[in-house]
C-alpha cells in the first residue's frame, strides 16, 4: 500500500515499478518486444481519471522507446475499441470496477490474465467503505486464484506425479511474492498495490485490499507534510442570526479578484444544483469571464466534461465550477488555487480538494474557504485545527454484502462458470466475506438457481444452471440483461436532456422533471432551456432567453458532518467558551457601568483576545458568540446544550450534540418517541449538522429531572425501531439491494423503468420475503444497512454514551439564539408554515430579533 499526500507521485511510483520490472526481465530487448500480453491492470474509481493517467503512462513509454500499448476500459469505451482489446489485449489496461466485472464475464478472461504481473488499485481510500470496494475485493480474489490455478495446471503437465508438491510450491511462491521478495522467473509473479492519499485507518485499508492474497503486506508511506495554506473569506458584516445557505452567493464578488490573480482556479460546490447557480452568478457578476469559466459535474454530457478536463490541462480556462466530479487525482498541473464553497463536512474531503492545487512535490496547496452562513466560519477554524492534529477520517469497510455477491456469482456464471467449493474458498478469503458460512453461501446459490425459498415458482428468477458441478448461465437473454446491469451504483431514474434541434446536454433526475410543466425554464450545464416535451426517458428542450429559471436539485445532495470534524467543532466551541468566561469575569463590573452610562447591553463591549492562538474566523465571530453567551450558553466539549424557547409559533426544544445531520435525524426521532411515553404530544422535527429542534404546540416536559434518562443508550435499538418507521426505511433500502442483486431488471438502455415502478416492484418483493421468507439474506441486509449506514447506530450509541458521561446544560432563553436560528429556519422551509416567501419571512424574523 503506497500512501502519500496528493501530488507526491504515488501513481508514478507504482507504474514505473512495473516498467522497471519488465526491463529487468528483458534487459537487452525490452524496446523491441511487442504484444507482450497484459502486464499491468490499473483499477481506478473514476472515468475522469483514466484519460489523464493514460496520457501520463504513454509519455513514459514513448520516452523509453518501448512498444507497450495503454488501453482504457470503462463505460465510455466504444464497442469497436473493446473488440480490438479482446483480439489483442494491451500491456496496460486502465479499468473501472464495473468494467473489471464485465471483463470477468468473458469466456476467455483467464487466458488474458496469464501474463499479468502487477495489479494497481488507485484511489483506494475512495473505494473502501463502498460496494464498489467490495466489487474490487471479489474481482481480486478471482484473478489471484485463477493465476494460482494456471500455475498448478501447467505444472501438472510437466510432472503429474507430484501434484501435491506443485500445489505447495504455488502457494509458497504466492506468499513469497506478496512479501515483496524479488521473484525469479519461475516464481509466481503477481503483485498487488493499493494507492491511497488521505485516510485515517490506513492499516485496516491495507488489510482489506490485500486480504485475498496475504494477511500481511507492507505500507510504503511518505514521511513528509504537504503544506496547505487555508484562507477564509470573511464577510464584511457578520450576521448574529445566520441563515444556512443564503450567504455564499452574496460573497461571489469577493472571489473574482482571486480568480483573476490565479492561473486556474477550481471552485468546489457540494451539490450539482448549487454548482449551476454559482456558474450563472459568476457570469452575472463578472461578464468578462465569459469563455474563460466552465462548469463540470456528473450530469453534464460526456463530450463537454472531456473538453473541460482538456481545457484545464492546457490552461485555456481561468476557472471551473465543479462538484466531487473533480475531487480525485486527475493531474491538472496549471491549477494553483482552490475555492471551497460551504463546509466540506469532512477533513479528508477538504484535504483532497485542497490537494488539487500545488499538485507537485514541494508545491504549496492553496485553498480558500467561503462560508454559506456565518457559523460555517467555526467549521473553517475547526478544519484548520483538525489538519494540524492530523485527524483524518477512516473509511469503514463493508461486511457481508450479499447483493454484491449474488451479482458477482451471476457474472462468473455468464463467463466461464464456476464450481461452488472453489468459489466459496475464494469469496471467504476476502475481508468483506471472511465471516460468511456455508449455509449463507448455499442460500445465495439457491437464490440464483431456483429463486430461493419464496420465488421458486417464477422462472425468471431461475438464472443459473448446474452442469457437471459447474454453475453457468446458458440463456443468452439472461446473460445479456445481466451484463447490462453490472454495477453497484443505484440512482434515481435519470432522463436524457436533448435539444429538439439535435444535440445532447446532459441528464436530469425523473423526480425533478415530473414537477415541471411544458414551457417551464430550467438550468442545465450552465444553459437556460425551456421544456418542450417528454418522450419515454428523454426530455426535449429548446434554448431560452428567460432570465428567470428553475435550478435543478438532485436527490441526496446534503452531506453530513463526519465524527472527526464534529469532535473538533465541539472543542472549538469549548475554546470560545473558556475565553468568554475569562473576558466575562474581567468585564463584569465595567459592563454594568457601561449599561448605565450608554444604555447598552452588557455584551456590547465583549471582545475576544487578539492572541495568535485565536484564528481570524473566531475573532470575526465575536458579535455572534457574545450574543449566544448573553442569551444562552456556549457549550464546552464535555457539555450538551439544551435550549427551551417559547415563541408565537409554539414551544421549541433545541439540542446541540454537533454530531451531523444523519445522527441528529435518528436522535431527534428517538427523543420525540421517549417524550411521547411521558405524555401524548405531537412534534415537528428539523435539524442541521449542529443540532435539532422538536417543535410542539404544548409545553415539552423536559427538565433536569429526566433529561439524562431521555438521552440514555439503554434499549437503543428497540426504541429506534419504535420511533422510526424502520420497516418503511428498510423497504426503500431494499430497492437498491434488489437492483444490485438482480431481482429487479431496470430495463434496456434508453427504456429504463420509471422510479415509481421500480419502487413498487421492490415493495412487492419486500412484502413477499417478509411473509414467506423472513430470514432471507437480502431482507436481513436491508435492515442492517438502515441501522449501520442510514441511522449510523454505532455513532449514535457513542454520542449518547458521551452525553451521559458529560454535563447537560438546560437554558431557557427569552428569544431565539444564534445557534437555534438556522435550525428553526430549516423547519420553516420544511414545514411550509406560511404562504409568505421564506426569504421575506426570515428577514422579518431577523429584524424583530435585532
Amino acid at each position: 500500500m503506497v500512501n502519500a499526500p496528493t501530488g507526491c507521485g504515488k501513481t508514478y511510483s507504482v507504474y514505473l515499478g512495473s516498467i522497471i520490472q519488465f526491463i529487468n526481465q528483458h534487459p537487452t530487448d525490452y524496446q523491441s518486444l511487442k504484444n507482450n500480453g497484459l502486464q499491468l491492470l490499473w483499477i481506478t474509481p473514476l472515468r475522469a481519471l483514466a484519460k489523464d493517467i493514460g496520457r501520463a503512462m504513454d509519455e513514459v513509454i514513448v520516452e523509453l522507446g518501448m512498444q507497450w500499448k495503454v488501453g482504457i476500459r470503462n463505460g465510455d469505451t466504444t464497442t469497436s475499441e473493446r473488440q480490438k482489446q479482446k483480439r489483442q489485449i494491451p500491456e496496460v489496461l486502465i479499468i473501472t470496477p464495473e468494467s473489471l466485472h464485465l471483463f470477468l464475464a468473458q469466456k476467455s478472461y483467464t487466458e488474458s490474465l496469464k501474463t499479468l504481473c502487477v495489479i494497481a488499485v488507485d484511489e483506494w481510500h475512495e473505494l473502501i467503505g463502498s460496494k464498489r470496494g467490495v466489487q474490487v475485493e471479489l474481482a481480486l480474489s478471482r484473478i489471484v486464484n485463477s493465476q494460482c490455478s494456471m500455475i498448478i495446471s501447467q505444472s501438472k503437465i510437466i510432472c503429474p506425479e507430484s501434484q501435491v508438491e506443485v500445489e505447495e510450491l504455488a502457494i509458497s511462491n504466492k506468499q513469497q511474492t506478496t512479501q515483496n521478495k524479488q521473484p525469479s522467473t519461475n516464481n509466481y509473479p503477481l503483485s498487488l498495490w493499493g494507492i491511497s492519499a488521505t485516510i485515517g485507518n490506513l492499516e485496516e485499508a491495507k488489510e482489506v485490499l490485500l486480504s485475498p492474497i496475504t494477511n500481511e503486506g507492507i505500507i510504503v508511506k511518505a514521511n513528509l507534510d504537504k503544506q496547505i495554506d487555508i484562507y477564509s473569506i470573511i464577510p464584511d458584516e457578520i450576521e448574529k442570526y445566520p441563515w444556512a445557505g443564503h450567504l455564499g452567493i452574496k460573497l461571489a464578488e469577493k472571489i473574482i479578484p482571486i480568480i483573476e490573480a490565479s492561473t486556474t482556479t477550481l471552485i468546489f460546490i457540494n451539490t450539482r444544483g448549487m454548482a449551476e447557480r454559482w456558474y450563472q452568478t459568476l457570469l452575472d457578476v463578472a461578464p468578462q469571464l465569459a469563455g474563460a469559466i466552465a462548469l463540470h459535474h456528473g450530469s453534464i454530457e460526456q463530450e463537454l466534461r472531456l473538453w473541460v478536463e482538456d481545457a484545464l490541462h492546457t490552461q485555456k480556462l481561468k476557472a471551473v465550477v465543479c462538484t466531487a466530479s473533480l475531487d480525485l487525482g486527475v493531474d491538472f498541473r496549471p491549477v494553483d488555487t482552490v475555492i471551497q464553497v460551504g463546509s466540506p463536512k469532512g477533513v479528508s474531503r477538504f484535504l483532497q480538494r485542497a490537494g488539487r492545487s500545488g499538485h507537485k512535490p514541494g508545491d504549496i496547496s492553496k485553498i480558500y474557504f467561503l462560508p454559506t452562513h456565518s457559523l460555517e466560519l467555526v467549521e473553517a477554524a475547526a478544519l484548520k485545527q483538525a489538519i494540524k492534529q492530523n485527524l483524518i477520517e477512516g473509511r469503514e469497510p463493508m461486511l457481508l454484502c450479499f447483493d454484491v455477491l449474488t451479482q458477482y456469482l451471476c457474472t462468473l456464471a455468464v463467463g466461464e462458470g464456476f464450481t461452488a467449493a472453489q468459489i466459496f474458498k475464494e469469496v471467504k478469503s476476502t475481508y468483506c466475506f471472511s465471516d460468511i458460512n456455508e449455509e449463507e453461501f448455499n442460500e445465495v446459490l439457491l437464490h440464483i438457481t431456483i429463486g430461493g425459498k419464496a420465488l421458486q415458482q417464477y422462472d425468471e428468477y431461475k438464472k443459473v444452471e448446474i452442469e457437471d458441478g459447474i454453475y453457468k448461465i446458458k440463456n443468452r437473454r439472461t446473460a445479456m440483461r445481466h451484463r447490462m446491469h453490472i454495477g453497484t451504483i443505484v440512482s434515481d431514474a435519470m432522463m436524457k436532456v436533448k435539444f429538439i434541434s439535435g444535440g445532447y446536454i446532459g441528464v436530469i433526475e425523473e423526480w425533478f422533471i415530473s414537477r415541471l410543466e411544458t414551457g417551464d425554464v430550467f438550468t442545465l450545464a450552465g444553459r437556460n432551456v425551456e421544456l418542450v416535451s417528454i418522450k419515454e426517458m428523454t426530455v426535449f428542450v429548446k434554448k431560452s432567453n428567460s432570465k428567470k429559471s428553475i435550478v435543478p436539485s438532485w436527490m441526496g445532495g446534503r452531506m453530513s458532518l463526519t465524527a472527526n470534524l464534529g469532535h473538533v467543532l465541539r472543542e472549538t466551541f469549548s475554546r470560545v467558551n473558556e475565553e468568554s468566561e475569562m473576558v466575562s469575569q474581567k468585564l463584569l463590573v465595567e459592563s454594568r457601568e457601561e449599561k448605565i452610562i450608554n444604555n447598552q447591553p452588557p455584551y456590547a463591549n465583549y471582545q475576544l483576545p487578539t492572541a495568535n492562538s485565536f484564528s481570524p474566523e473566531l475573532t470575526a465571530l465575536q458579535p455572534l458568540f457574545a450574543l449566544q453567551a448573553e442569551l444562552s450558553h456556549i457549550p464546552k466539549a464535555n457539555e450538551l446544550l439544551v435550549e427551551q424557547i417559547e415563541g408565537k409559533d409554539g414551544f421549541h426544544l433545541l439540542v446541540y450534540p454537533f454530531e451531523g445531520r444523519q445522527v441528529h435525524e435518528a436522535l431527534s426521532a428517538l427523543l420525540a418517541h421517549r417524550i411521547g411515553q411521558i405524555t401524548p404530544i405531537t412534534f415537528s422535527i428539523s435539524m442541521n449538522d449542529y443540532g435539532f429542534e422538536l417543535l410542539s404546540d404544548q409545553p415539552i416536559p423536559v427538565d433536569d429531572s429526566n433529561i439524562y434518562e431521555l438521552l440514555t443508550s439503554d434499549n437503543l435499538v428497540a426504541d429506534i425501531q419504535k420511533s422510526i418507521n424502520s420497516v418503511e426505511m428498510a423497504s426503500r433500502k431494499f430497492r437498491d439491494i434488489a437492483v444490485i442483486g438482480g431481482l429487479i431488471f431496470q430495463g434496456m438502455p434508453g427504456e429504463q423503468k420509471k422510479a415509481r415502478h421500480l419502487q413498487s416492484s421492490a415493495s412487492l418483493l419486500f412484502k413477499v420475503f417478509n411473509e414467506y421468507d423472513p430470514t432471507n439474506l437480502l431482507l436481513r441486509q436491508a435492515y442492517n444497512e438502515v441501522f449501520t449506514q442510514q441511522m449510523e447506530e454505532t455513532r449514535l450509541r457513542t454520542a449518547l454514551q458521551r452525553i451521559q458521561q458529560g454535563h447537560i446544560i438546560i437554558m431557557y432563553p427569552k428569544r431565539l439564539t444564534p445557534l437555534s436560528f438556522p435550525i428553526v429556519v430549516d423547519g420553516l422551509n420544511r414545514n411550509n408554515l406560511s404562504s409568505e416567501k421564506l426569504e421575506d419571512r426570515v428577514r422579518r424574523m431577523q429584524e424583530q430579533l435585532r
